[in-house]
């Protein structure tokens, strides 16, 4: 065991050194709390201890003897995010019978999908979260919307985060916000991203061609905003999937279940013969998605949708590049890892998904209201513009100074903060200087400042 300093905040254990782990190392050590890592390979965790100032233990995150040298006893959190789901549950089952802390555990497996919340319940987990189910949610989102590059669900989806890009010649190139409010109800734009630089603007900011965009609203107000500027509104209407793995099937039920025509093309033919017995609306082609003839041949050029979904960021990249050259297809590219991220940055992607911030997103809302002193709590977190700015839904249980009950024009926020929305049992409000948030409301913050646990953390 290596010795580290002190901190404020809580004490967690986090078993796995992957993706996921690693992204919640970077950002939860960064936010101040105590953090222990476990993992069978010394490599991982000597990478990590060099980099961060943490603990790390290497061996079996479930044996209750590493447990205790791990200090499990005095653990506020422990979060499993090893590459077996099996493993995951035990961790933070013998944790829970050990210690008297809470647990969050990666589950990947489809069979595992419908019973998460009897696990979560009977296990007495907090927290039960599958990256590719929700990386197929989001993907799914936006191709309802094949105009937005993202869409985020808040307020138990009665109001989203929607970013799109702007173009030129269009309505809104050359406009201000203010302009531009006068013209649209119930949409609030939130952050824009500008050459790698992002303002949270005020009325007089005037957008530009190149532009991508955020904005809040409604659900229901989205695509009346769309058509009023003058783009798309309709879903897709067919999907072309390359590779047939968990985010594959994940997707392509819930495409069907929209009524969308689904074909995925997938190399092994076990698996392909699985996923034509579990979707046997869908077509499932065995071959090679990276086959420029088979492509051609199975109708990339006409395809509304392309979803690239091998296991190889490279191939993603590579064939959503080429979709883009021979089709006018809506296209998300999966991307796992984070390296080269300017030289990603400036192709053109369509809608950049990365499972890893899935995860560690829905973590990290749980942690910063776990790290709350006061009774409201984070209902919602997403990270914008590769971790530039954050968007924070905050349940208000009860008073706060200065705070509710108090114009918002007159509440002192802090610098590059907007509130987008108050949601008031189930009425989302696109809020003016006058209006008001009460105990009871949900409201969501866009701010590039980082780490807010509270909603008193708004205001200077």
């Amino acid at each position: 065991m290596f010795q580290k300093k002190k901190t404020k905040g809580l004490n967690i254990i986090i078993v796995g050194c992957g993706r996921v782990g690693v992204t919640l190392v970077e950002q939860l050590s960064a936010e101040g709390h105590s953090i222990t890592v476990i993992d069978k390979d010394p490599k991982l965790v000597s990478e990590l201890i060099n980099q961060y100032d943490i603990l790390g233990i290497v061996g079996n995150g479930a044996s209750f003897s590493l447990q205790m040298e791990a200090g499990i006893k005095d653990t506020d959190l422990i979060i499993a995010v090893t590459d077996s789901d099996e493993l995951n549950l035990l961790c933070c089952t013998v944790a829970r019978r050990v210690g008297n802390c809470s647990a969050i555990a990666r589950v990947r497996n489809p069979d595992y999908s419908l019973e998460i919340d009897y696990l979560r319940d009977k296990l007495g987990l907090a927290m039960i979260i599958n990256p590719e189910l929700e990386t197929s949610r989001e993907m799914a989102r936006v191709l309802l919307l094949p105009n937005a590059l993202d869409v985020n669900s808040f307020a138990h989806g009665q109001a989203e985060l929607v970013k799109f890009k702007v173009k030129e010649g269009t309505m809104l190139d050359g406009i201000t916000i203010a302009e531009l409010g006068s013209k649209t109800e119930d949409v609030l734009i939130c952050a824009i991203e500008r050459k790698g630089e992002i303002h949270i603007p005020s009325g007089h900011f005037k957008i530009e061609a190149g532009d991508n965009v955020s904005f809040a609203a409604p659900r229901k107000a989205v695509k009346g905003f769309f058509k009023s500027i003058g783009l798309k509104t309709h879903q897709v209407k067919d999907a072309l999937i390359i590779g047939g793995g968990n985010t594959a099937y994940y997707l392509a039920r819930q495409l069907l279940h929209m009524g969308i025509g689904v074909k995925i093309i997938e190399e092994d033919k076990e698996r392909c013969e699985l996923l034509a017995e579990l979707l046997p609306k869908a077509i499932v082609i065995n071959g090679d998605g990276t086959d420029e003839d088979l492509l051609i041949e199975e109708g990339i050029d006409s395809v509304q949708s392309f979803i690239p979904l091998t296991g190889s960021d490279e191939e993603n990249i590579l064939l959503t590049l080429y979709s883009n050259r021979v089709s006018n297809a809506k296209v998300i590219t999966k991307i796992n890892r984070l390296t080269f991220n300017d030289v990603i940055d400036g192709l053109d992607l369509g809608s950049v998904i990365y499972p890893r911030y899935i995860t560690a997103e829905a973590i990290i809302a749980y942690v910063r209201a776990k790290s709350a002193s006061r009774s409201n709590s984070i209902e919602t977190l997403y990270h914008m513009f590769s971790q530039s700015a954050e968007a924070i839904e905050f349940r208000v249980d009860e008073a706060y100074p200065g705070i509710t009950e108090t114009p918002i024009k007159d509440i002192k926020l802090k610098k590059n903060l907007l509130i987008a929305f108050i949601n008031r049992k189930g009425k989302i409000i696109i809020p003016g200087g006058s209006d008001s948030i009460l105990p009871g409301d949900t409201v969501m913050v866009v701010t590039t400042n980082k780490g807010f646990n509270d909603i008193s953390d708004i205001t200077l």
